[in-house]
């Protein structure tokens, strides 16, 4: 009997497994088997759930919540998304143009599919978050990579955009705030940006995610309410992982043309249907009830990112711009790598570099170049502060035996 053809597709052979998921793991298993690890790999807040939030997914338990939803999720929460979005982006969208999704990485997963036909170009800013580029080709895309470099904040050029349109670009991602790198866009820079999108006819998805987490003087601007010429070719992704510390509840919405929106929802439909139902009914009671939460973890995020960056700073031979949004740090560690460690093992690279710091050092970071940005490494601050200065300390102490 002949043994069953277990080839997988082709298309994933471009594919890279989720750098910052893979050293989160790593820095699991090692806990898990006994080690002191502290990791700064995750995004996620170390905050639990505000009670509010959960209290109604209780009580939504004992009125029968659990059922099958429509696609696009309930009506009630569709409504307070539009609302909440209106509000921010100065659009006006019904609850028609709302899509709730299993996480604003399913968002952003409905939207390549149902935007991108194959060969068809998205540009993408790097430092990026690890996931885009592959998104984009596993629906048949290519990514073009615009590099916006430390010494620009990380900000990208509107004429690096413009330089890299082709007749196959259909869209720019704009993340703001930035992960991996903080960067926060300016009002200014956002009009800057947005020219070039209507001068070269392009879409925008604008992954809003970590909006409401800015600090020192930043303010989020959102492209969409730039002008209605930009609102109606703008896309937005967006969720409550973030700022409301529910990332393991798996709600992200994506909100835009009513075509768009009606073709991601039929990907949807042939996937996983409906987002989870009690999910859904927590995240209504997140965007409608008090939000005085989101500013206490917000102003924690705050406290702790002016400490991670003094102490990033402090260590001899890092380089750290200051991060304004989002809750990660994203350091330049490129002195390091090349060197030889204590164990006569030479660190040919970020990826090198952060295994052994995880192994020996017992810090986990996330290389930068699973970011786009190769000599960078990301650090979450999104954790206690005593972790932060023992974890940061972990981090000085091993990379000064490097020779």
């Amino acid at each position: 009997m002949s043994k069953p053809n277990l080839r997988t597709a082709a298309h994933l052979d471009q594919i890279k497994p989720s750098i910052t998921l893979a050293v989160t793991a790593k820095a699991a298993k090692l806990k898990a088997d006994g080690h002191d690890v502290i990791s700064f790999g995750a995004g996620e807040p170390d905050f639990d759930t505000p009670d509010h939030i959960k209290d109604a997914a209780r009580a939504g338990l004992d009125k029968g919540v659990g059922k099958y939803t429509d696609v696009a999720g309930i009506l009630p929460l569709r409504k307070a998304i539009a609302e909440t979005l209106n509000r921010v982006h100065g659009t006006a969208y019904g609850p028609e143009h709302v899509l709730v999704s299993t996480g604003a990485k399913h968002s952003l997963y409905n939207l390549f599919t149902a935007l991108l036909d194959p060969a068809d170009e998205v540009i993408i800013p790097a430092p990026y978050w690890v996931s885009y580029p592959d998104m984009v080709m596993m629906a048949g895309g290519r990514p073009v990579i615009v590099s916006a470099p430390a010494a620009d904040d990380f900000l990208v050029r509107p004429q690096a955009i413009a330089d890299a349109v082709t007749p196959r670009t259909r869209a720019i991602v704009l993340n703001n705030p930035s992960n991996p790198t903080g960067a926060v866009y300016t009002r200014a820079q956002i009009e800057a940006l947005a020219k070039v999108v209507l001068d070269h006819n392009l879409l925008v998805i604008s992954d809003d995610i970590y909006r409401s987490l800015v600090y020192g003087g930043a303010e989020y601007a959102s492209i969409a309410a730039v002008s209605p010429a930009l609102a109606e070719r703008t896309i937005l992704v967006d969720g409550v992982s973030k700022t409301y510390a529910m990332t393991g509840w798996r709600i992200g919405y994506t909100a835009g043309p009513l075509s768009l929106i009606k073709a991601m929802t039929k990907v949807q439909g042939q996937s996983t249907s409906n987002a989870c139902h009690i999910a859904q009914v927590a995240t209504l009671a997140a965007l409608t009830g008090p939000q005085d939460c989101v500013e206490t973890m917000r102003k924690a995020f705050d406290e702790r990112r002016v400490e991670m960056v003094k102490l990033l700073r402090a260590i001899p031979g890092v380089k750290c711009n200051e991060p304004k949004g989002a809750f990660y740090a994203f350091p330049d560690v490129s002195a390091f790598v090349g060197k030889t460690t204590p164990e006569g093992s030479i660190l040919d690279d970020d990826v090198q570099l952060c295994d052994w710091l995880v192994e020996v050092g017992k810090v986990a970071v996330v290389p930068g170049s699973g970011f786009g940005a190769p000599g960078h490494v990301r650090l979450s601050y999104a954790c206690s502060m005593a972790n932060i200065r023992d974890g940061v300390g972990r981090l000085g102490k091993a990379l000064a035996t490097l020779r």
